[in-house]
């Protein structure tokens, strides 16, 4: 164990302004403490939600901003009061770093709920600096919001798992939706979708992937596994399908209507909403209410959802499906992102970058 005390300077690559182009930026990580873990940046997933922030899309950035919240890293140093981590474990950081520890979801270890929740990035710490997210050499987070990585799971395909795996996984695990022979759709095939594929085949589901075009159509079943595909502009297959499923995991991070899918739902069926849409989704109530069908959101998961998250990849042999490319190429990253040309998770290796050269 370390003395964490001095302040280190890092180098990251920040937004400067709602254009989003990154370019590197030096700057201080916070003061740590005996709580806290330093840890080396070895790589870090691109999330679309990384795209709103750097264009403050929600109105809400601060810039510079140095963004990325699918962290995994070497432990260097470890204050006086970790027990759960030492130096050279392999780790990762998700979206949160912070929170106040005694509001209800706080007591009830859905932190992630926390109104007072501090973000990786974008955000305030409790001593007043600036969060910055893992684009960059290194992180000092609290112990209490770092993972350990299963031993064996490469850091790369670990990354989204810290956001798209587990966006997926706790509400299946919310809901009771992990019990085998579900019938389930999942709209729209990204990051987040494709995770949504893999996992929910590995609790045993009969998993339908919904796409606004059939160009994903062999990749879904062919390559991730889904049973059926279904393309939302065909009317009659749609019609087929009606009354079919018992949950759609919503992913699309754009407006689009939730009346299609609201009449693929059983009764009871949940329509589970993940994507980040700055403009008002519309329906008419009769689609709700004469299935007794539910529209309702999840965001990401708990600390203990994602330890189990990771275990259970590891168990069912899960990976994510990435494309690894150098610091220099994010900029191009984020343009394919939002053309949605990746298949189907950027991951930066950061360690790979040499950021201070």
């Amino acid at each position: 164990m370390g003395s964490l005390e001095a302040e280190r300077n890092t180098v990251g690559w920040a937004a400067r302004d709602p254009s989003g182009i990154l370019s590197p930026y030096t700057y201080t990580l916070r003061n740590t403490g005996p709580g806290d873990v330093y840890l080396r940046v070895m790589c870090c997933g691109i999330c679309h939600t990384d795209i709103h922030q750097i264009k403050n899309d929600l109105g809400m950035s601060n810039y510079p901003m140095v963004p990325g919240h699918e962290v995994v890293g070497e432990v260097v140093e470890v204050g006086s009061d970790v027990t759960k981590f030492r130096a050279g474990d392999v780790v990762g950081v998700g979206c949160i770093v912070g929170c106040c520890g005694s509001c209800r979801p706080c007591q009830a270890d859905i932190e992630q709920y926390c109104n007072k929740k501090i973000w990786s990035y974008n955000d305030v710490y409790t001593d007043g600096k600036p969060t910055q997210g893992g684009f960059a050499n290194a992180m000092v987070v609290d112990q209490k919001f770092v993972v350990k990585i299963p031993d064996g799971m490469a850091p790369e395909q670990a990354a989204p798992l810290l956001c798209a795996g587990v966006t997926v996984y706790s509400p299946l695990n919310h809901f009771g939706l992990k019990q085998s022979g579900l019938r389930g759709g999942i709209l729209g095939l990204g990051g987040v979708g494709h995770m949504g594929v893999k996992i929910a085949k590995a609790m045993g589901h009969h998993v339908t992937v919904i796409s606004s075009s059939d160009k994903k159509r062999a990749e879904a079943l062919d390559h991730l596994g889904a049973d059926e595909y279904l393309v939302s502009s065909d009317a009659a297959r749609m019609q087929e399908a009606a009354d079919s499923l018992d949950y759609i995991i919503d992913t699309i991070p754009v407006n689009h209507p939730l009346e299609p899918y609201l009449s693929l739902l059983k009764i009871d069926g949940k329509l589970i909403l993940m994507g980040v849409i700055n403009t008002p989704l519309q329906f008419i109530s009769p689609m709700v209410m004469l299935g007794r069908k539910s529209i309702t959101g999840s965001f990401i998961g708990s600390m203990n959802e994602l330890e189990e998250m990771l275990e259970f990849c590891k168990d069912k042999d899960l990976s994510s499906t990435i494309e690894t490319v150098k610091m220099d190429y994010i900029n191009t990253a984020f343009e394919r992102l939002e053309k949605n040309d990746v298949r189907y998770r950027f991951v930066v290796d950061v360690a790979g970058s040499k950021l201070e050269q």
